[in-house]
């Protein structure tokens, strides 16, 4: 990555990555049941997360990119739902969800300021 402006230079996008990365290390603990149930589930709106940030910096439209950010908000919310779910069936301790929660949470206020960043540009 050079000095010029990307989407990997975004926070919310940097803290989605990370977020991303916790919830497949955790996907390994889950049952081999779940490889085709909750596990794709909690993988695929991960995955929606940090996509949607990247498709919607490539949009060059703030309105566009404001929207591809609350669709990455929305996949955030939907895989802390999925964490509960984790828990609820014992496949994650209390730490393992607290700590992810926190993480979901923080990234969610992240998309937000992004958001108020974003609306808050002189040319838009």
């Amino acid at each position: 990555m050079g000095e010029y402006h990307s989407f990997e230079n975004v926070g919310a996008w940097q803290a989605g990555r990370e977020f991303k990365n916790k919830i497949y290390e955790i996907c390994k603990k889950f049952p081999k049941e779940e490889s085709y149930c909750l596990s794709q589930q909690i993988k695929r709106s991960a995955i929606s997360i940090t996509a949607n940030i990247a498709e919607g910096y490539g949009r060059y439209n703030y309105k566009e990119n404001i929207q591809f950010c609350r669709i990455s908000r929305g996949s955030t919310l939907e895989t802390i739902d999925h964490l509960y779910t984790a828990i609820d069936q014992n496949y994650i301790t209390q730490n393992e969800f607290e700590n992810l929660y926190s993480l979901g949470r923080k990234l969610e206020w992240k998309i937000n300021g992004y958001v108020n960043f974003l609306q808050n540009q002189p040319n838009k």
